[in-house]
């Protein structure tokens, strides 16, 4: 009856993990997708983005990417994982999963299990549950099967959590229920079953906790610095040996998820709540870093580095990246000039706001700098700051993630020498 296990509407980071996790566990994967150079890729057998433990299996080519969604009635199985952003003014963004809605609703057939992957806010899979069988025939829970089975992995971590993760389904018939559990316990220990609401809450709510942790352990930096108090070593000396709950570290908490789903969550809420004081907290903390320096030197007519310009550590991801904000903050400051290197990107930055940054070697962004901003927490830059620790000993350091090891987020490079002549 079908050509395909399993289709995969959207081949990005979040699709393309799965649908290689389900030719893995011997299902045959589809996928579709409208970006001209991912099918591209995909198809040549070639990762599009970092995401360790894949390109052996991507390498096989046994999974393909088509220009055409009609390809997805082919498939017993579909699943949704197109983006869902936030409007500007907090407000949830269904024009991506919408358009694929009405798409698909043509070739939807009985047989069919249709199961929403990407974050949504709360109700759209009813929505969804509601527009199918309004523009068709079919009713959910008789001809086919409709569930939100969110992903709650962490990117550069999909390969193993895909396979040791519980998978959380949403689903409110017992054909949904019965289909999801087939093709989730393909890849997955176990599937835990509730209403779409409850499933949709499990995602937005593991995200919002995480978010406001961050913000709790930013805004206790804040008021450290401002205070002319060191923050790690008060996390220190306040988690050693200490039996119940430990202080986080400080950092730019960002990207595609955290920055966003709260306000799924805060759309629903017309008032001033602990979330909206988050997301405050978090996005300013670029601004607190650039206003912090200055306190203790200027940045006018200085040469700053910035090292790391992706979302987390290790990765080539982006989106919804701070230091974008950063560098912005940083230009206020008319300083002389702002070079930027992220050893995980290409040589030129497609900054959607910033626009084409020139990607330098560390060794090129530093030879000169006069402030250097450890953006994000890569790999490699503590040795880096040692060398300038020895070759630009006057040099500021601005060091949230506390990469340089000193215990302090602003800093000259010659503490990080000193570290070593006192042990």
């Amino acid at each position: 009856m079908f050509d395909f296990d399993v289709c995969i509407i959207g081949t990005g980071r979040v699709g393309l993990p799965l649908g290689l996790a389900f030719v893995d566990a011997g299902l045959k994967a589809i996928g579709y997708d409208i970006n001209a150079d991912l099918r591209s890729q995909i198809n040549q057998g070639t990762m599009p983005f970092r995401e360790p433990g894949f390109d052996a299996i991507i390498a096989k080519k046994q999974f393909e990417v088509s220009d055409n969604i009609a390809v997805a009635a082919r498939a017993k199985n579909i699943i949704i994982t197109v983006g869902t952003p936030l409007h500007e003014h907090i407000e949830s963004d269904l024009r991506q999963l919408q358009r694929v809605i009405e798409e698909l609703t043509p070739v939807l057939r009985p047989g069919h299990f249709l199961g929403l992957r990407s974050t949504v806010a709360p109700r759209t899979t009813t929505f969804v549950k509601r527009f199918i069988e309004k523009k068709s025939s079919l009713r959910v829970g008789v001809d086919l099967g409709l569930a939100f089975c969110p992903e709650r992995i962490a990117e550069g971590c999909a390969y193993e959590e895909l396979k040791t993760l519980p998978q959380v389904v949403g689903c409110e018939d017992t054909l949904s229920k019965e289909a999801s559990s087939q093709l989730f316990e393909t890849i997955s220990p176990k599937v835990l079953h509730t209403s779409f609401l409850n499933a949709e809450l499990v995602k937005l709510f593991t995200n919002a906790e995480r978010y406001v942790h961050f913000a709790l352990a930013n805004q206790f930096a804040l008021v450290a610095d401002t205070l002319d108090g060191n923050i790690y070593e008060i996390q220190s000396l306040a988690n050693y040996e200490y039996p119940r709950n430990q202080l986080a570290s400080p950092g730019l908490t960002a990207g595609a998820c955290l920055r966003k789903d709260f306000g799924m969550i805060n759309e629903w809420n017309p008032y001033p709540d602990i979330l909206l004081s988050a997301w405050k907290m978090n996005e300013s903390i670029p601004l607190f870093l650039v206003d912090h320096l200055r306190r203790r030197t200027t940045l006018i007519d200085q040469r700053v580095a910035i090292l790391g310009y992706t979302f987390k550590q290790d990765s080539d991801d982006i989106r919804d990246s701070l230091v974008p904000k950063l560098y912005r903050y940083l230009q206020r400051e008319c300083p002389h000039s702002i070079k930027v290197s992220d050893h995980n990107l290409t040589a030129e930055i497609l900054d959607p706001v910033n626009g084409t940054l020139t990607n330098t070697s560390w060794e090129e962004a530093t030879e000169d700098a006069d402030v250097v901003f450890v953006a994000t927490n890569h790999n490699g830059y503590d040795e880096v700051l040692k060398t300038l620790s020895t070759t630009r000993p006057d040099c500021w350091i601005v060091d949230i993630w506390n990469v340089g090891g000193t215990g302090q987020i602003f800093y000259q490079a010659q503490a990080i020498a000193d570290l070593g002549s006192d042990g």
